[in-house]
């Protein structure tokens, strides 16, 4: 996936009805908890080969098992074919948040990093913020 500088509110005003509602919300609040952190679309292929659109807050860089530095983002929000999708790209005790505490959020599908709900009526706002604050504040004591 590349990052792009397109205009994410642009973006978000191009989603269909049904999750553009959501979409705005979820950005609100990630955006001010990841305040002072750099916001962008990135587009393209994305693990197992879909073409992806995701709104990435925070930047963090890691090392690939090949030994690349790769750069990417802390969360990210992105909408799937039938459910949205919050990315949560930060370890704690060798756990990743959202495996650690993505079960909390409500009714969600939770994976590695990723944390899927079909609706932002179906999670608990206010625990998806305190993870997103939780990563940020992981990202920075990381850059430190």
């Amino acid at each position: 996936m590349e990052r792009t500088d397109r205009n994410i509110a642009d973006y978000i005003a191009s989603l269909p009805d049904d999750v553009c509602g959501d979409i705005r919300t979820l950005d609100e609040h990630i955006s001010a908890a990841m305040a002072g952190h750099a916001k962008h679309l990135y587009v393209g292929k994305f693990w197992g080969g879909s073409d992806q659109k995701i709104i990435g807050y925070g930047t963090q860089t890691n090392i690939r098992s090949d030994k690349k530095e790769v750069t990417w983002f802390v969360v990210g929000l992105a909408v799937q074919k039938n459910y949205l999708s919050v990315y949560i790209n930060a370890v704690e005790d060798r756990q990743y948040l959202s495996e650690k505490y993505g079960k909390d959020l409500g009714k969600v599908k939770v994976g590695k990093s990723s944390i899927g709900f079909k609706s932002v009526c179906d999670i608990d706002v206010d625990k998806l913020v305190d993870l997103v604050r939780r990563a940020r504040n992981i990202a920075e004591e990381s850059d430190t």
